[in-house]
């Protein structure tokens, strides 16, 4: 213990600050609040304009839309929260640092897909805009259900219809009763075949006879 006190007492002890380093380090200090409470007092007053105007501007029951000039993300974000806390839709819009900004809607008057795809893209939009895309696209429509009406429709079954008897009858006898049937072409009459004699001339003769004969007996028999 006494070796390590010895050397303890014999390290150097860490510089104090002098009065003039204390009192910059205490004037930073109170820079770095000042400039806070500063910024707070500004977002405030930001706040409260942002809020004003939103509510002034949706006044007029016309207005549906409400476009922001560019802010930073900070701004961005309190116009966002104003926006979701009044009940509107918000987005934004445009390069981040350059000219990105927020604009809000009417929930009942949302902007459409077509709307949010060409202000993303940079490009403008209005009503002109608008109702030209409306138009074109019940254009596509009719054109679809003019071509709908144009082809057939095929229907295809649910099940297959051989296998809807083949619990009861058995499976070969379902497909053997699913087979396809023709008419059949010959049915009512007699083919050519069967109506040509192909008994020879001496077989003919003899069963002519044979038939004159029973005739003869038969009258014979009758008298």
């Amino acid at each position: 213990m006494d070796l390590l006190g010895s050397i303890l007492n014999s390290m150097d002890k860490p510089p104090s600050l002098s009065e003039k380093q204390k009192t910059l380090i205490r004037r930073q200090k109170e820079e770095v609040e000042k400039r806070q409470k500063v910024e707070k007092e500004k977002l405030r007053k930001f706040k409260e304009n942002v809020e004003e105007r939103i509510n002034k501007h949706f006044e007029d029951k016309y207005n549906i839309d409400m476009k922001f000039e560019p802010m930073d993300k900070i701004q961005r974000t309190i116009v966002h929260d104003l926006a979701e806390s009044a009940g509107f839709l918000s987005y934004a819009f445009g390069e981040d640092g350059v000219d990105r900004h927020v604009r809000i809607y009417r929930k009942e008057n949302p902007p459409c897909d077509d709307e949010l795809s060409a202000r993303r893209r940079g490009e403008e939009w209005n009503d002109e805009i608008k109702q030209h895309v409306m138009e074109r696209r019940e254009q596509e429509k009719r054109n679809q259900a003019i071509e709908r009406r144009r082809k057939p429709e095929i229907i295809m079954p649910n099940s297959n219809y051989k296998d809807k008897y083949a619990h009861l009858i058995g499976q070969d006898s379902a497909l053997e009763a699913a087979k396809k049937t023709e008419t059949n072409k010959t049915y009512g009459f007699v083919p050519s075949e069967n109506k040509k004699d192909i008994r020879s001339i001496e077989q003919t003769m003899a069963d002519i006879q044979a038939k004159k004969r029973l005739k003869t007996d038969h009258n014979s028999t009758s008298k």
